[in-house]
């Protein structure tokens, strides 16, 4: 079988390591390239968008495509709804692997927004210290705010940015203990932050909660209507095994 992976992310890696190591499997695993020095899954790699779902579907059908996984990140909202079409226009096995959210805990002073726009308003009047941990994309949605904002992203951000800034570049995990550090250390009144998901970034959820700092979380956007999803690398690999011994691989919601 031949199986396209939309990674960029720890599970496509780790399903790609596994499926490669698999009599039988042939994986190709596609990044957005967004980020300039991704960590590379094994085999065969692709790096750039497809033109849409006209080019996803000609690129399924050019290069014998047998099904499509879809393990992007929960906020690429775009390619997922792509996946989702192409795969259904070419009658291709489509599965999306969505890792669980983060939940709120005791302690937590979470704000729940729909969207950026959202979470621009919620974090007026929540302080003039503000940590925007969102990645690169989306930075322009505070570029009017008059607050300070530490922004942390992996690559510099594109597009306008608040006049009252540092800038930030790191590459997670985080330890708890340094995600304190950094809170104390530059003032941050509040945190604003996507439902990700994941224990690389998460220490910044448990430090919010130490020193009690609200925290405007941003909710992922919905799957298409359907979706097959799961939630780990494992049930991913189950799916495929299935499929490749034939087996119905259908049941999952």
């Amino acid at each position: 079988m031949r199986i396209l992976i939309l990674g960029g992310t720890r599970e496509a890696r780790e399903l790609a390591d596994i499926a490669s190591g698999e009599r039988g499997y042939e994986i190709v695993s596609s990044l957005a390239g967004r980020v300039r020095a991704p960590v590379l899954p094994v085999g065969a790699v692709r790096v750039g968008g497809f033109g849409g779902v006209a080019g996803l579907r000609k690129w399924l059908a050019d290069n014998g495509i047998d099904a499509v996984v879809d393990a992007t990140h929960p906020f690429a909202g775009g390619i997922t709804a792509n996946a989702a079409q192409a795969a259904a226009d070419t009658g291709l096995p489509v599965l999306h692997v969505r890792r669980p959210g983060w939940r709120e805990e005791p302690g937590d002073r979470w704000i729940r927004v729909p969207d950026l726009a959202g979470a621009a308003e919620a974090v007026t009047g929540l302080g003039d210290r503000v940590f925007l941990t969102i990645g690169r994309q989306g930075v322009a949605a505070f570029a009017d705010l008059p607050q300070w904002f530490l922004i942390r992203a992996i690559d510099p951000p594109e597009g306008a940015m608040p006049a009252r800034h540092e800038l930030l570049l790191a590459r997670g995990p985080f330890a708890l203990d340094d995600e304190i550090a950094l809170l104390r250390a530059h003032r941050i009144d509040a945190m604003v932050t996507k439902d990700s998901g994941g224990a690389l970034t998460e220490a910044k959820l448990a430090a919010a909660r130490v020193l009690a700092i609200p925290v405007v979380v941003i909710e992922r956007p919905a799957l298409p209507a359907g979706a097959r999803r799961v939630e780990t690398v494992a049930a991913a690999w189950d799916w495929l095994r299935r499929l490749g011994s034939g087996e119905s691989a259908g049941g999952l919601e």
